[in-house]
This record gives structure tokens, C-alpha cells and sequence, in this order.
């Protein structure tokens, strides 16, 4: 392996940096270990990034969890172009937000439920009291 430093305008930088990570033959070193991450250049995108993988991630987790499977794709999707970014974020987003509501309305249906086979449980004894109570009284 080869230690090499890139310079690259910005222009083609995009480009360039995706093309090596598809073919997934290079490395990167941070050059700038002590800067902080409100320092750096593209930190808004890589945050939007972190985001949205969260975001997928949370999907994933729930998928799992409802044993539903998730395909393996053989082939490499390509890195998407900044101005898809835009559309893919929403489409995490709109995700995110229907699950979480799922989620919610997941919880308050099993709650919901609980507390009628709560109620249903003491109506069934109340009725065997009351059957027990009015069998005593035509005895007597």
C-alpha cells in the first residue's frame, strides 16, 4: 500500500473522492486531527449524512425487529450526486416521521387493548358472581 496526497479542486472533488470510494481500493487520513468539526469545510453535509444514515438505521432496526428481511444487494449503488441528496434526505425524513407515527399509534393501540382485557377480565367475573349470587338465591 502507497501513501499519496490528492489535491483536488473543488469542483471535481465530489466526483473524484466517490469514484475511489466505489472502487473501494484507497483509504483516507484525517490531515487535520486537531481541528474541530465546526472548522471543517463540509461538516453541514457530513452532519446531513449522519442524519440520514441514523434515520436509516432506525428503519433497519424496526425491520429487523417485525422480522421482515432486508435484500442484500449484490451490486454497488453508486454514491449519489449532491443534488439527489436533497430528495433522499426528504425521503428519510418522511420515513422517519411515518414510523415514528406508527410507532406511537402501535403503543397506544397496545395499550389500548390491555386495558379492555383488563375490563373484559372483571366483567367476566362480576357475571360469574352475580350467576354464583343468583343461583344462591333461587336455592334459597
Amino acid at each position: 500500500m502507497s501513501l499519496c496526497q490528492l489535491f483536488l479542486q473543488t469542483d471535481s472533488a465530489f466526483a473524484s473522492v466517490a469514484e475511489l470510494g466505489e472502487l473501494g481500493l484507497c483509504q483516507f487520513r484525517d490531515l487535520n486531527p486537531d481541528a474541530s468539526s465546526y472548522q471543517r469545510k463540509y461538516v453541514h453535509e457530513v452532519r446531513r449524512c449522519d442524519e440520514m444514515e441514523r434515520k436509516l438505521r432506525m428503519v433497519t432496526e424496526e425491520l429487523t425487529k417485525d422480522g421482515i428481511p432486508i435484500p442484500d444487494f449484490i451490486d454497488q449503488i453508486p454514491a449519489p450526486l449532491p443534488r439527489d441528496m436533497n430528495e433522499l434526505e426528504a425521503k428519510f425524513e418522511k420515513l422517519d416521521e411515518e414510523l415514528s407515527s406508527i410507532n406511537l399509534s402501535t403503543k397506544s393501540l397496545k395499550d389500548n387493548y390491555l386495558q379492555l382485557y383488563d375490563i373484559k377480565n372483571v366483567l367476566i367475573k362480576v357475571r360469574i358472581l352475580f350467576d354464583e349470587n343468583n343461583l344462591l338465591t333461587i336455592i334459597a
